[in-house]
């Protein structure tokens, strides 16, 4: 079984070498000790979020302070094109839902959308506390499989500002594809096609409708943007569904998995 994972602050980690002693305090520590009852003689993976992953053997476990001794450190490289998913808000938590599931699945950021259509609404009173609930989702996701990069939440946005935000991208290189069900070409397609001239660090970036689907207005908008209305199969899949179906698929025809 491989190790539990816990998050580490990315300062202590960064001077953090093998032989060190490192005490880990906290919510981390109580949930390591009270939660996973973690205990002196296991090995454990800390993690910077940024791709450093410390092994460590732990010395000796109090209520909320772990301390343990560095055995081994890892620095990964992230993916060569990192995927963004621009998640609509959803109602029943299933934005929340595909944001879980698509960082287990190796997603480097995700961007809760305001649609048109979307049933849930974030006001300014309740943005910070919705942002807070998907900032601990992407966590919660990251130390459950491992992960050693925390994928970024990004600021929520509007459908205006997401075309912004759409023209950006694809003038650095970046390829958007919408899910819709009514595309003519796959997620498939524009990825093959899209691939052999990308540059490293190059985006791909895929948008998920609420449950009443994308406007023909948002889709129009998006595509003048420069974005792909892109299919993903013959069926039609609920908003917690699609981002990460399409997710390995797109992984898949990068290589990474």
């Amino acid at each position: 079984m491989s190790n539990h994972s816990f998050v580490i602050d990315p300062d202590m980690a960064q001077n953090a070498m093998p032989g060190d002693t490192l005490e880990l305090s906290g919510s981390e520590a109580h949930h390591a000790v009270t939660v996973k009852r973690v205990t002196a003689g296991e090995h454990l993976d800390l993690l910077d979020g940024q791709g450093l992953r410390l092994t460590v053997e732990v010395l000796s476990t109090a209520k909320d302070l772990l301390s343990a001794r560095v055995l081994q450190r890892d620095q990964e490289s992230g993916s060569e094109h990192p995927v963004t998913l621009v998640q609509a808000l959803s109602k029943g938590d299933r934005d929340l839902q595909a944001v879980e599931s698509a960082v287990e699945l190796g997603v480097l950021a995700v961007r809760p959308w305001q649609a048109d259509r979307s049933i849930v609404r974030w006001n300014a009173a309740k943005a910070d506390k919705a942002l807070a609930k998907w900032r601990a989702q992407v966590r919660a996701a990251q130390k459950q499989s491992r992960r050693a990069f925390e994928p970024e939440v990004l600021a929520p946005s509007g459908s205006k500002e997401l075309a912004k935000n759409i023209a950006d991208e694809v003038s650095a290189g970046a390829l958007v594809l919408v899910l819709h069900e009514q595309a003519t070409e796959s997620v498939a397609e524009h990825v093959s096609t899209w691939l052999p001239q990308a540059q490293p660090g190059q985006k791909i970036v895929m948008i998920v409708g609420p449950e009443g689907g994308i406007s023909d207005t948002e889709l129009q908008a998006f595509t003048d943007a420069g974005a792909h209305a892109a299919l993903l199969g013959q069926h039609v899949l609920r908003a917690s569904t699609a981002g990460p179906a399409a997710l390995v698929l797109i992984r898949h025809l990068l290589g990474e998995i």
